[in-house]
């Protein structure tokens, strides 16, 4: 028996590209969808994301944005380590802390930090940066092969599946294993394009993963960002594609790919 589920990454209040991939789920029959956390952040009007995500049906898991804002910390934990990269993160955890009720703080408090499945016989792992710690980033150009079959091997995994970076890519292991970023819908992946990307994961024989790209209306997001007075670096990257922020933490071949 085939099973197919969808996979989102990182919506950033992003609740226009949120109604686009759920649109397409529908049309494609995905009744299974998940989300692996980071809600807010970035984008304007984090409560209007919460309430298209319970009426979806999506199971969503604890990224480390939701837990800084279910447990009203002072920052929003990213794992930052460049000043400017953390000036801009204090803007928006600020901005989305400030602007999620009450009803949803509480939501976001209650949501598990990782969720297990089975899938087509394989044990699948759902985190948020990376089994071992929600902020964690795992790039693509510096997590070897080993490194993730370790990570497959500790935390008892046939799949993992992750965001946080904003960037997707798929590494299989050998052995059935698999390490999936799914990337994120809440801003490009820094190409120059401004649609966003889920993942839809597929289990038959083997393990397929196909990279959706979702198109919306990112002209409105912008306007809404300038509305809600949000910096115009993050505007910038909506209507472009480039990342204008969150640069320094980029290893230096996925840097290379980008303007900046």
């Amino acid at each position: 028996m085939v099973e197919r589920i969808a996979v989102f990454g990182g919506i950033y209040s992003n609740y226009w590209a949120l109604r686009s991939a759920l649109e397409i789920c529908r049309e494609r029959q995905v009744r299974k969808i998940y989300c692996l956390g980071d809600m807010g952040a970035f984008g304007p009007y984090p409560d209007r994301v919460f309430p298209l995500l319970i009426e979806a049906g999506v199971q969503c898991i604890q990224g480390n944005y939701d837990h800084s804002i279910g447990h009203g910390l002072a920052d929003c934990q990213c794992g930052y380590t460049d000043p400017r990269d953390n000036h801009f993160a204090r803007i928006s955890y600020s901005y989305t802390f400030a602007r999620t009720s009450p009803r949803w703080r509480d939501w976001l408090r209650e949501l598990p930090p990782q969720l297990r499945i089975e899938m087509g016989g394989r044990r699948i792992l759902m985190c948020h940066g990376s089994p071992r710690r929600v902020n964690e980033f795992l790039w693509e150009s510096t997590s070897s092969n080993a490194f993730l079959r370790h990570l497959c091997a500790t935390y008892d995994a046939d799949v993992i599946l992750m965001t946080h970076t904003g960037i997707k890519w798929h590494r299989k292991l050998g052995g059935g294993r698999h390490c999936v970023n799914v990337g994120v819908l809440g801003r490009p992946e820094n190409d120059g394009k401004p649609n966003v990307w889920f993942a839809l994961i597929t289990a038959g024989e083997d393990l397929e993963v196909e990279f959706v790209p979702v198109e919306y209306d990112y002209e409105r997001l912008a306007a809404e960002m300038r509305s809600e007075k949000l910096p115009e670096e993050f505007v910038e990257t909506i209507l472009t594609g480039w990342w204008t922020t969150c640069l320094e933490v980029l290893p230096a071949r996925e840097r290379r790919r980008g303007r900046y």
